[in-house]
């Protein structure tokens, strides 16, 4: 039988690997830790629906900041289906073919937990933790480290800006930490997020005052701390309960599969790999797990 390194997937090179029982049972252990972390947070756990109206996601500006990763989804046409069939030479369906691409794929969890709060009225401290397939159309794919579809564990905070603020710092502390415990050399590095106009002030603030740090195993991002300031309070109109005026949000993200392959090229094997992560759960640098 032929044997596979954990890197090694069906479909690795079209960004939609398939993972084997020791990988599912390693993605599910991180996952419950992450998830925990949240949890004991404070953090209501949710799940949320895998597409959203691409009507919500373009109030959001999402298309104008991130078209390179958008992906977008539509039914068939049914009446042009007929004249217009599978192209078995391509692979797919041509355009004509289709319906009018009013569905989005996210390529993060936490755009689905602003819109679900859109309109609403929030307590100053509100956190809520989801786990959603996201999308992200790239140049290329590769393994676990650089997929079309993936799993994103985030903890999202909404609500007053020191509320926000430190759900950061606080995350930050427990990501450094963790990766201690698993022998896992991490970096912190100022990232960017374009959620804002490149000419306003805030894109300005962006610059001199950073919205976003990733985690870099190697040259590979598996986790990152990121503000929004009162952005997708504004856009969603959700307010706090306590002056009325929008709330601020900050979310902390880790893909799940960026961390399998972080893992496995550590400890070279999933075995080993889960051995770390269960060791560092019982010296408590896991903290608690749901």
């Amino acid at each position: 039988m032929t044997m596979t390194t954990p890197e090694q997937h069906v479909g690795a090179t079209t960004g939609l690997p398939a993972l084997g029982p020791e990988g599912t049972r390693l993605l599910r252990l991180l996952d419950d830790t992450f998830e925990g972390w949240g949890v004991a947070a404070g953090a209501r756990p949710m799940t949320m629906p895998p597409l959203l109206p691409a009507a919500d996601l373009a109030k959001l500006d999402y298309y104008d900041n991130f078209p390179h990763q958008a992906v977008v989804a539509a039914p068939l046409d049914l009446e042009r289906r007929a004249t217009t069939p599978f192209d078995t030479t391509a692979g797919r369906f041509p355009s004509d073919a289709l319906e009018p691409a009013a569905l989005g794929l996210p390529s993060a969890s936490c755009y689905a937990v602003y819109l679900t709060h859109q309109g609403t009225q929030v307590a100053d401290d509100a956190l809520v933790t989801v786990c959603s397939w996201c999308f992200r159309k790239e140049t290329h794919y590769e393994g676990m480290r650089r997929q079309l579809g993936f799993r994103m564990r985030e903890v999202v905070a909404i609500g007053a800006r020191e509320h926000a603020e430190n759900h950061l710092a606080e995350f930050t502390t427990r990501i450094q930490s963790f990766a201690k415990a698993l022998d896992l050399p991490l970096r912190r590095e100022a990232a960017c997020d374009p959620f804002f106009d490149k000419g306003s002030s805030k894109a300005v603030l962006q610059r001199l005052t950073p919205v976003k740090y990733e985690f870099l195993y190697e040259d590979l991002a598996i986790a990152s701390v990121n503000t929004h300031r009162n952005f997708f309070g504004e856009r969603c109109d959700i307010t706090l309960a306590s002056t009325g005026g929008p709330a601020f949000t900050s979310c902390v993200a880790f893909g799940l599969e960026r961390w399998l392959s972080a893992l496995t090229r550590r400890h070279g094997s999933w075995a080993a790999a889960e051995r770390a992560v269960l060791e560092a759960g019982a010296n408590g640098a896991a903290g608690p797990v749901i």
